[in-house]
Protein backbone atom coordinates (compact mmCIF):
# COMPACT_ATOMS: atom_id res chain seq x y z
CA UNK A 1 0.00 0.00 0.00
CA UNK A 2 1.28 3.30 -0.68
CA UNK A 3 1.87 5.65 2.05
CA UNK A 4 1.81 9.80 1.07
CA UNK A 5 4.88 11.39 2.92
CA UNK A 6 4.50 14.79 1.52
CA UNK A 7 3.20 16.32 -1.20
CA UNK A 8 3.36 14.51 -4.46
CA UNK A 9 5.19 11.58 -3.07
CA UNK A 10 3.80 7.97 -1.87
CA UNK A 11 6.29 5.09 -0.61
CA UNK A 12 5.68 1.81 -0.20
CA UNK A 13 7.22 -0.42 2.38
CA UNK A 14 8.46 -3.90 1.37
CA UNK A 15 8.13 -7.17 3.83
CA UNK A 16 11.68 -7.78 2.20
CA UNK A 17 14.22 -5.50 4.88
CA UNK A 18 12.06 -2.86 5.03
CA UNK A 19 12.33 -1.99 1.64
CA UNK A 20 11.27 1.58 0.79
CA UNK A 21 10.28 2.27 -3.02
CA UNK A 22 9.29 6.08 -3.81
CA UNK A 23 7.21 7.55 -6.02
CA UNK A 24 7.19 11.09 -6.96
CA UNK A 25 4.23 12.85 -9.52
CA UNK A 26 5.20 14.85 -12.24
CA UNK A 27 3.24 16.34 -14.89
CA UNK A 28 2.84 13.47 -17.02
CA UNK A 29 3.45 10.31 -14.55
CA UNK A 30 5.67 9.25 -11.83
CA UNK A 31 9.03 9.06 -10.88
CA UNK A 32 9.84 5.47 -9.11
CA UNK A 33 12.60 5.14 -6.93
CA UNK A 34 13.95 1.78 -6.03
CA UNK A 35 10.99 -0.10 -7.52
CA UNK A 36 10.83 -2.98 -4.40
CA UNK A 37 11.30 -6.29 -4.11
CA UNK A 38 8.36 -9.44 -4.44
CA UNK A 39 6.90 -10.06 -7.19
CA UNK A 40 3.40 -9.48 -5.97
CA UNK A 41 4.51 -6.26 -4.23
CA UNK A 42 5.72 -5.29 -7.45
CA UNK A 43 2.45 -6.28 -9.59
CA UNK A 44 0.57 -4.53 -6.86
CA UNK A 45 2.34 -1.03 -6.73
CA UNK A 46 2.00 -1.13 -10.52
CA UNK A 47 -1.77 -1.69 -10.03
CA UNK A 48 -2.73 0.90 -7.76
CA UNK A 49 -0.69 3.32 -9.63
CA UNK A 50 -2.84 2.54 -13.20
CA UNK A 51 -5.97 2.30 -11.04
CA UNK A 52 -5.06 5.91 -10.42
CA UNK A 53 -4.17 6.86 -13.83
CA UNK A 54 -0.57 7.43 -13.39
CA UNK A 55 2.14 5.89 -15.18
CA UNK A 56 5.62 5.26 -14.58
CA UNK A 57 7.14 7.64 -17.05
CA UNK A 58 11.37 7.48 -15.19
CA UNK A 59 12.82 5.11 -13.06
CA UNK A 60 15.75 5.56 -11.04
CA UNK A 61 17.98 3.02 -8.50
CA UNK A 62 20.02 4.56 -5.95
CA UNK A 63 22.85 2.08 -6.19
CA UNK A 64 24.05 -1.55 -8.06
CA UNK A 65 22.86 -3.68 -5.31
CA UNK A 66 20.68 -6.07 -6.45
CA UNK A 67 17.31 -5.19 -4.27
CA UNK A 68 17.54 -1.82 -5.65
CA UNK A 69 18.00 -2.61 -9.44
CA UNK A 70 14.33 -4.55 -9.89
CA UNK A 71 11.70 -4.14 -12.11
CA UNK A 72 8.30 -5.77 -13.09
CA UNK A 73 6.58 -5.84 -16.85
CA UNK A 74 3.66 -4.17 -15.20
CA UNK A 75 5.55 -1.17 -14.50
CA UNK A 76 6.20 -0.19 -18.48
CA UNK A 77 9.33 0.44 -20.00
CA UNK A 78 9.94 3.47 -18.70
CA UNK A 79 13.61 4.45 -19.15
CA UNK A 80 15.57 3.39 -16.04
CA UNK A 81 18.20 5.35 -15.36
CA UNK A 82 21.57 4.88 -12.16
CA UNK A 83 24.61 7.13 -11.87
CA UNK A 84 27.03 6.93 -14.96
CA UNK A 85 29.40 4.92 -12.16
CA UNK A 86 26.45 2.64 -10.87
CA UNK A 87 25.17 1.57 -14.28
CA UNK A 88 28.77 0.51 -14.97
CA UNK A 89 29.29 -1.44 -11.88
CA UNK A 90 25.67 -3.23 -12.30
CA UNK A 91 26.73 -4.13 -15.90
CA UNK A 92 30.21 -5.45 -15.00
CA UNK A 93 28.73 -7.35 -11.92
CA UNK A 94 26.04 -9.08 -14.34
CA UNK A 95 27.85 -9.73 -16.72
CA UNK A 96 28.50 -13.72 -15.87
CA UNK A 97 24.67 -13.59 -14.48
CA UNK A 98 23.69 -13.34 -10.67
CA UNK A 99 24.32 -16.11 -8.09
CA UNK A 100 20.38 -16.21 -6.05
CA UNK A 101 21.78 -18.09 -3.47
CA UNK A 102 24.62 -16.24 -2.50
CA UNK A 103 23.20 -13.27 -2.67
CA UNK A 104 19.88 -14.83 -0.71
CA UNK A 105 17.43 -13.78 -2.94
CA UNK A 106 13.76 -14.82 -2.24
CA UNK A 107 12.28 -17.33 -5.14
CA UNK A 108 9.46 -14.61 -5.64
CA UNK A 109 11.96 -11.86 -6.56
CA UNK A 110 11.25 -11.10 -10.81
CA UNK A 111 14.75 -11.03 -12.07
CA UNK A 112 14.21 -10.91 -15.66
CA UNK A 113 14.47 -6.91 -15.88
CA UNK A 114 17.52 -6.79 -13.36
CA UNK A 115 19.69 -4.00 -13.38
CA UNK A 116 18.79 -2.73 -17.31
CA UNK A 117 19.95 0.81 -15.91
CA UNK A 118 20.60 3.58 -18.11
CA UNK A 119 23.61 5.72 -16.90
CA UNK A 120 23.05 9.49 -16.92
CA UNK A 121 25.88 11.55 -17.81
CA UNK A 122 28.68 11.58 -15.45
CA UNK A 123 27.86 15.28 -14.49
CA UNK A 124 24.21 15.19 -14.50
CA UNK A 125 23.24 17.20 -11.28
CA UNK A 126 18.97 16.06 -12.18
CA UNK A 127 17.34 13.55 -13.41
CA UNK A 128 15.45 14.21 -16.64
CA UNK A 129 11.94 14.07 -16.57
CA UNK A 130 8.74 16.31 -16.36
CA UNK A 131 8.30 16.46 -12.61
CA UNK A 132 9.75 18.22 -9.30
CA UNK A 133 13.65 18.87 -9.62
CA UNK A 134 15.44 16.22 -8.43
CA UNK A 135 18.66 16.85 -7.52
CA UNK A 136 21.46 13.82 -7.64
CA UNK A 137 23.67 13.69 -4.86
CA UNK A 138 26.31 11.36 -5.88
CA UNK A 139 28.84 9.98 -3.62
CA UNK A 140 30.72 6.71 -2.87
CA UNK A 141 29.91 5.69 0.49
CA UNK A 142 27.92 2.41 0.62
CA UNK A 143 28.41 1.11 -3.08
CA UNK A 144 30.25 2.34 -6.52
CA UNK A 145 27.86 5.43 -8.08
CA UNK A 146 25.19 5.53 -4.72
CA UNK A 147 22.98 8.43 -4.80
CA UNK A 148 20.97 10.01 -2.93
CA UNK A 149 18.01 12.10 -4.25
CA UNK A 150 16.84 15.75 -2.96
CA UNK A 151 13.30 16.98 -4.32
CA UNK A 152 13.79 20.46 -2.23
CA UNK A 153 10.53 21.34 -3.17
CA UNK A 154 8.88 18.61 -1.36
CA UNK A 155 11.14 19.10 1.34
CA UNK A 156 12.22 15.06 0.41
CA UNK A 157 15.70 13.25 0.60
CA UNK A 158 15.81 9.92 -0.65
CA UNK A 159 19.18 8.38 0.84
CA UNK A 160 19.11 5.23 -0.50
CA UNK A 161 21.30 3.11 1.62
CA UNK A 162 22.37 5.17 4.30
CA UNK A 163 20.37 7.52 7.09
CA UNK A 164 18.19 4.51 8.55
CA UNK A 165 16.95 3.91 12.01
CA UNK A 166 17.74 -0.18 11.88
CA UNK A 167 20.64 -0.14 9.45
CA UNK A 168 23.92 0.67 10.21
CA UNK A 169 26.05 2.39 7.82
CA UNK A 170 27.36 -0.20 5.32
CA UNK A 171 31.01 1.05 4.14
CA UNK A 172 31.99 -0.64 0.47
CA UNK A 173 34.69 -2.36 1.47
CA UNK A 174 35.80 -3.95 -1.39
CA UNK A 175 35.48 -0.94 -4.05
CA UNK A 176 36.27 2.11 -2.23
CA UNK A 177 40.05 3.47 -1.98
CA UNK A 178 39.32 4.59 1.70
CA UNK A 179 35.74 3.41 3.01
CA UNK A 180 35.67 5.27 5.91
CA UNK A 181 36.46 8.48 4.52
CA UNK A 182 34.35 7.87 1.83
CA UNK A 183 31.21 7.01 4.10
CA UNK A 184 32.22 10.75 5.77
CA UNK A 185 32.42 12.31 3.18
CA UNK A 186 28.91 11.36 1.74
CA UNK A 187 27.61 12.41 4.90
CA UNK A 188 28.79 15.98 4.95
CA UNK A 189 27.16 16.32 1.42
CA UNK A 190 24.14 14.94 2.93
CA UNK A 191 24.49 17.06 6.03
CA UNK A 192 25.24 20.12 3.53
CA UNK A 193 21.41 20.17 2.61
CA UNK A 194 20.10 19.01 5.38
CA UNK A 195 18.36 22.64 6.00
CA UNK A 196 16.11 21.64 2.88
CA UNK A 197 14.50 18.33 4.31
CA UNK A 198 11.10 17.44 5.91
CA UNK A 199 11.00 14.31 5.32
CA UNK A 200 13.59 11.57 4.82
CA UNK A 201 12.85 8.29 3.32
CA UNK A 202 15.98 5.68 3.72
CA UNK A 203 16.47 2.51 1.63
CA UNK A 204 15.33 0.49 4.41
CA UNK A 205 13.79 1.35 7.72
CA UNK A 206 11.10 4.02 8.34
CA UNK A 207 10.88 7.49 7.40
CA UNK A 208 11.62 9.90 9.58
CA UNK A 209 10.37 13.38 10.10
CA UNK A 210 12.32 16.85 9.66
CA UNK A 211 13.92 16.36 13.37
CA UNK A 212 15.22 12.69 12.50
CA UNK A 213 17.47 14.46 9.43
CA UNK A 214 20.58 15.91 11.22
CA UNK A 215 20.03 13.03 14.48
CA UNK A 216 20.41 10.20 11.83
CA UNK A 217 23.29 11.71 10.20
CA UNK A 218 24.85 12.63 13.37
CA UNK A 219 24.14 8.63 14.32
CA UNK A 220 25.80 7.42 11.33
CA UNK A 221 28.96 9.42 11.51
CA UNK A 222 29.16 8.52 15.51
CA UNK A 223 29.31 4.84 14.46
CA UNK A 224 31.68 5.63 11.58
CA UNK A 225 34.32 7.20 13.80
CA UNK A 226 33.63 4.29 16.18
CA UNK A 227 34.56 1.83 13.13
CA UNK A 228 37.62 4.43 12.59
CA UNK A 229 38.94 4.66 16.05
CA UNK A 230 38.50 1.33 17.35
CA UNK A 231 35.79 1.88 19.93
CA UNK A 232 32.57 0.66 21.18
CA UNK A 233 29.99 2.05 18.81
CA UNK A 234 27.39 2.04 21.52
CA UNK A 235 24.83 2.13 18.21
CA UNK A 236 21.02 1.75 19.32
CA UNK A 237 21.11 -0.47 15.95
CA UNK A 238 23.28 -3.19 17.43
CA UNK A 239 22.98 -5.69 19.84
CA UNK A 240 19.80 -5.67 22.78
CA UNK A 241 18.66 -2.44 21.39
CA UNK A 242 18.12 -3.36 18.26
CA UNK A 243 14.55 -3.04 16.94
CA UNK A 244 13.34 -7.03 16.97
CA UNK A 245 13.93 -9.02 14.10
CA UNK A 246 17.05 -6.59 12.85
CA UNK A 247 19.36 -8.36 15.68
CA UNK A 248 21.83 -10.01 12.24
CA UNK A 249 22.50 -6.17 12.18
CA UNK A 250 25.12 -6.97 15.04
CA UNK A 251 26.83 -9.95 12.65
CA UNK A 252 27.42 -7.04 9.76
CA UNK A 253 29.04 -4.94 12.72
CA UNK A 254 31.29 -7.56 13.72
CA UNK A 255 31.95 -8.32 10.01
CA UNK A 256 33.13 -4.89 9.27
CA UNK A 257 35.59 -4.56 12.61
CA UNK A 258 37.21 -7.96 10.95
CA UNK A 259 37.24 -7.00 7.11
CA UNK A 260 38.89 -3.34 8.37
CA UNK A 261 41.54 -4.94 10.43
CA UNK A 262 42.06 -7.39 7.45
CA UNK A 263 42.43 -4.50 5.27
CA UNK A 264 44.60 -2.36 7.15
CA UNK A 265 44.87 1.60 6.53
CA UNK A 266 43.93 3.66 3.81
CA UNK A 267 47.68 2.56 2.02
CA UNK A 268 47.45 -1.01 2.98
CA UNK A 269 48.94 -1.31 6.03
CA UNK A 270 48.32 -2.07 9.21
Amino acid sequence: MLKQVAEGVLVHESEFCQSNAVVVQGGGGVLLIDAGVHGDELTCLANDLSDSGQAVVVGFSTHPHWDHLLWHPALGEAPRYGTARCADTVKARLSNGIDTRRFGIPDDVPLDLLGRITGLPSDAARIPWDGPEVRVIEHQAHAQGHAALLIAERGILVAGDMLSDVLIPMLDLHGGEDPIEGYLAALRLLDGVAADVDVIVPGHGSVGGADQVRTRIDLDRAYVHALRDGDDPGDPRVGSSAKPGWEWVAGVHERQVQQLAQRGGPDGTP
